[in-house]
């Protein structure tokens, strides 16, 4: 399968009904070029979704080390020592004043004061669907591959198919001889 502004193509070696809602693609009518090409789009494709899951896993440990350290705050925290991100690698030593008080960013830029059990309940429906998106890629990812093999596939039955009609046509000049 192969997405292009919603729209699947699955590849195949000869020619595949449309049941799905995808498109079929005859690997076996391209010319050696025309695969080749599609070859390079796939393994773009391929690339750019194992970054997209990378950066998708990294979202989702920052989450889950948020809520776990949210999930770690109680009254008694209060006036406990911390150490406040002002960078990457900036801290500044602080004292928690209020702890069941968080400001949670719930887009670019905004802030709410949410509770820790809201914070908690906020930062698990973030969780859940990062999962879900990772999934999704985890899917794309594996048709992907899949394509880039059946791809690989026709070429080489391309390749042995020209060497053949060579072979042939050698074998013919020396009989003709």
């Amino acid at each position: 399968l192969w997405a292009a502004a919603n729209c699947w193509w699955v590849f195949v070696s000869s020619t595949m009904s449309e049941s799905d809602g995808s498109k079929a693609i005859d690997l076996d009518s391209m010319s050696l070029d025309q695969l080749n090409q599609v070859k390079q789009q796939e393994e773009g494709r391929l690339q750019a979704l194992t970054n997209q899951f990378a950066q998708i896993r990294e979202v989702a440990a920052r989450l889950k080390a948020s809520r776990d350290a949210v999930s770690e705050l109680s009254p008694s925290s209060e006036g406990k020592d911390v150490m406040v991100p002002l960078t990457s690698s900036l801290y500044v030593p602080a004292k928690l004043r209020e702890p069941n008080k968080l400001l949670v960013e719930i887009g670019t830029g905004f802030y709410v004061e949410k509770s820790s059990k809201d914070t908690c309940a906020f930062l698990d429906r973030k969780l859940k669907l990062v999962d879900a998106n990772s999934e999704n890629i985890t899917k794309a990812i594996q048709v992907t591959r899949r394509n880039v093999e059946s791809v690989n596939v026709a070429a080489q039955g391309k390749l042995i198919e020209i060497h053949a009609r060579q072979m042939g046509m050698k074998e013919r000049a020396a009989a003709e001889s």
